[in-house]
């Protein structure tokens, strides 16, 4: 099994992203999606955080050399800390936004101006969280390699984004990986797969079909 397939398989195993076509979740943001996912859960599974713990590790090889791993609140400081922990590197986490007491502080930990910094999110949907976080690492004077998150959808939109902003980034697993690995391990049917395909070509109008 390649690697972002056996990713996909452990997370759809733990409930770690859940797949519903003919019953939806709503989303914080209201938009209706066949999708669920919360890559948190694998905290609660030691030998599957490990296994993502080290599956990110060989992933990160791919933008060395840098010099600390900074992680997007909330969910993406606990794999920033794991890869940040096993690579022995500093780990700082961006926040969406600036305390509002205190010293103020956007930015938690101590980064450096001119460090190679590693972006670490937990899944990447339109990319707006992940290069929010690039920017204000940017603004701090920081260099940054990348993002790697766990998952992504696939979407044009975040595709666009971050080429827009010039960040590579790179991903354990996928939406396609996901669909394949739940059809033939019996998750979903063929009718279940084609609506989960409907959905990402068209994840705002998908919703109108069931209101």
């Amino acid at each position: 099994m390649n690697p972002s397939a056996d990713v996909a398989r452990r997370l759809l195993e733990i409930k770690a992203v859940q797949l519903r076509p003919h019953d939806p979740f709503t989303w914080a943001s209201g938009l209706l999606s066949p999708i669920y996912c919360d890559n948190r859960v694998a905290l609660s599974y030691p030998v599957i955080r490990t296994f993502l713990k080290h599956a990110l590790r060989e992933r990160a090889r791919a933008f060395e050399p840098f010099e600390a791993v900074a992680g997007v609140a909330t969910a993406g400081i606990a794999p920033g800390v794991l890869l940040a922990d096993l690579l022995e590197l500093p780990f700082a986490y961006v926040r969406a936004s600036a305390k509002d007491h205190g010293r103020r502080n956007r930015i938690e930990g101590a980064l450096h101006p001119g460090q190679r910094v590693l972006v670490v999110e937990d899944l990447i949907s339109t990319g707006g969280s992940c290069l929010s976080a690039v920017e204000a690492l940017r603004d701090a004077g920081c260099t940054v390699v990348g993002v790697l998150a766990i998952f992504q959808y696939g979407f044009e939109k975040a595709k666009n984004a971050f080429q827009a902003q010039n960040v590579p980034f790179a991903t354990l697993t996928d939406y396609p990986t996901l669909l394949h690995e739940a059809l033939n391990t019996g998750y979903i049917d063929e009718q279940g797969h084609l609506i989960l395909e409907q959905w990402r070509q068209n994840p705002d109008g998908w919703g109108a079909l069931y209101a």
